[in-house]
């Protein structure tokens, strides 16, 4: 599965390098899509990456929490820091739309 992604994310990187190459001198509106695409790629590629930790986590925690209930509140934390790899991919969409 990984090698799936990390395959399609490469091809995707090839041919946006290809058409950004072979695109001709034109008005700087012609690219403008390139920019919406690379923010779905960043938010995208973040919240998948998120989702996987989440996921791992949260069962790393549900297993340690059923053999030792006080550890719930030491848990939250790390899952919390997963979900703020989604947050930083928004920001870098952000970035890329707006600056």
């Amino acid at each position: 599965m990984k090698t799936k992604i990390v395959i399609l994310a490469l091809v995707l990187l090839l041919a946006g390098a290809a058409a950004a190459f072979a695109a001709e001198e034109a008005a700087p509106a012609s690219n403008a899509h390139w920019r919406w695409i690379a923010a779905a790629a960043a938010v995208g590629m973040a919240c998948i990456g998120g989702g996987v930790a989440v996921g791992q986590i949260g069962a790393a925690a549900m297993g340690a929490m059923s053999e030792n209930p006080e550890l719930s509140g030491k848990a939250l934390p790390f899952v919390g820091l997963a979900e703020g790899i989604c947050l930083w991919g928004f920001l870098v969409a952000i970035l890329i739309l707006f600056v």
